[in-house]
């Protein structure tokens, strides 16, 4: 037990610690370079001009840099390769113990966490050259690609076919977990707009991985359980300097990598854990999903009653319209955060 505990939290330290030394070298290229959009300001969903948001945001995101949620997947592959390469060529052990990176629990989620930050790299990089980023559509069609592929490798070479249902007997889909997978891929991709309040998604983001982390150590998924704090520890590392003001946003190269990460490890820690990952992902990262549905609210009040639900979405932004500051709109979602976390988390371990 306390091997397994030291092989979570000493890869979560290393991630926070690199996470804080890189920092200051990527931001120095960040504002070296400019990397933030030339004009600020969004569109809405509608294709609406958002004045709401313009008001509040579009002046920071002219002068702060984009492509924070480097630091947050660079750190964590860092420690994961870093600890695997110590495992290889050093024939120890100790060494040995500590490394997490296995094809049964972590190749998935990393490879997720990786190529979906990549992918989202190269949206911010468009974005800052003044070309708005990837098409919305396009980035939905990667992001549903990638689900597929991980989707098609869960059903086909692990043999996941059912998901848990808390206090019941699994419900056997069959193929169909590959559709229901993309859906919630899509789903948790769509909350990556709470990056919108400086500290807010790294604060969300850090509660819901920790929180896996312990529901994974609880089923004896100790790799899983270390990878899932590792990115704990990163996202920790990024949210230093991210708190108000921030230095930097994490955009797409941060929440694409994680949202698609989250949906795999909640995945991994359902029927393959013998537990039920899945259906608490709405209680743990209940900040995304009530992010996602301010919008789908919004969206629909505007469409069939002729009148916005919210002065502006996502919910976090209507909060601000109000005239809380941005500090407390961020600390009550991070209290928030941190209670559903929990709540999740024992929901998990007790059903």
């Amino acid at each position: 037990m306390f091997e397994n505990i030291l092989k979570i939290l000493i890869p979560t330290a290393i991630s926070f610690s690199v996470g804080i030394a890189i920092t200051p070298l990527i931001s120095h290229y960040l504002y070296k370079y400019k990397a933030w959009k030339k004009v600020g300001g969004k569109v809405a969903l509608d294709g609406t001009v958002a004045t709401e948001f313009n008001k509040l945001h579009a002046e920071g995101e002219s002068k702060t840099p984009r492509m924070g949620g480097v630091v947050i997947w660079a750190s964590t592959g860092i420690t994961v390769i870093g600890i695997w390469l110590l495992s290889l060529f050093i024939p120890n052990e100790t060494i040995n113990e500590f490394n997490f990176l296995t094809r049964s629990q972590t190749w998935v989620p990393l490879f997720a966490l990786l190529v979906g930050s990549f992918v989202g790299l190269l949206n911010d990089i468009y974005d800052i050259k003044g070309r708005d980023g990837l098409r919305l559509r396009h980035r939905l069609i990667i992001v549903s690609g990638l689900a597929v592929f991980v989707a098609w490798w869960f059903y086909d070479k692990l043999d996941v076919v059912s998901i848990s249902i808390p206090f019941g007997a699994d419900l056997v889909l069959g193929w169909l977990i590959i559709p229901i997978f993309v859906f919630i891929s899509l789903a948790l991709y769509a909350s990556g707009v709470i990056d919108g309040i400086d500290g807010l998604s790294g604060g969300v983001f850090t509660s819901i991985f920790f929180a896996y982390a312990g529901v994974a150590f609880f089923q004896n998924q100790i790799d899983l359980a270390a990878l899932s704090a590792t990115i704990g520890g990163s996202t920790l590392a990024f949210l230093w300097y991210n708190i108000p003001p921030a230095r930097f946003y994490m955009t797409e190269t941060g929440t694409m990598g994680l949202t698609l990460t989250l949906a795999v490890i909640a995945l991994m820690s359902d029927t393959l854990g013998e537990g039920n990952g899945l259906l608490v992902l709405p209680i743990i990262a209940f900040p995304l999903f009530i992010t996602v549905l301010s919008n789908i609210f919004q969206v629909l009040s505007k469409k069939f009653l002729g009148r916005k639900l919210f002065i502006v979405a996502p919910i976090h932004h209507h909060f601000e319209a109000l005239g809380w500051p941005g500090y407390k709109v961020t600390m009550r979602f991070w209290v928030v955060s941190a209670v559903f976390a929990l709540l999740g988390m024992i929901t998990a371990l007790v059903a």
